[in-house]
């Protein structure tokens, strides 16, 4: 298990690569919900950050989980490397949130995602992470 604060420098530059990962949310009825998403990892906060619209099953799933969050976790791989990060997720909407949210996916990604005004953040307060990366 990797530490979520103090990555070592081969995970932590995993997490800079271009790569589409998972998000893993838990419907209501408690099954497993996975769609691919752009994820950003900043390990000094201890956050990982995905952006979505706010009507997405996702957020849905975060959201019926209460004002305390949703238990996710967040993946990626390529070839045999593989990392996850898991935590708590609360949706985040505050214009400086996504802003800063915006701008770091477009950094690890190579591209400025296109206008929504409907977008929110899903941030996670990481607590574990895992991989062979």
């Amino acid at each position: 298990m990797a530490d979520v604060r103090n990555p070592t420098p081969g995970y932590l530059a995993f997490w800079r690569e271009r790569h589409v990962c998972t998000l893993t949310t838990l419907r209501p009825d408690g099954t497993p919900h996975v769609v691919p998403v752009g994820v950003t990892y900043d390990p000094e906060a201890g956050v990982a950050r995905v952006i979505t619209g706010k009507g997405t099953r996702k957020v849905a799933n975060i959201l019926a989980a209460g004002p305390e969050g949703a238990r996710v976790a967040v993946c990626q791989m390529h070839k045999a490397r593989w990392a996850t990060l898991e935590g708590r997720a609360t949706i985040r909407s505050e214009p400086e949130v996504v802003a800063d949210a915006v701008s770091r996916y477009a950094e690890r990604y190579e591209r400025t995602p296109r206008p929504n005004p409907e977008r929110i953040v899903i941030e996670i307060a990481l607590d574990r992470a895992l991989g062979n990366a």
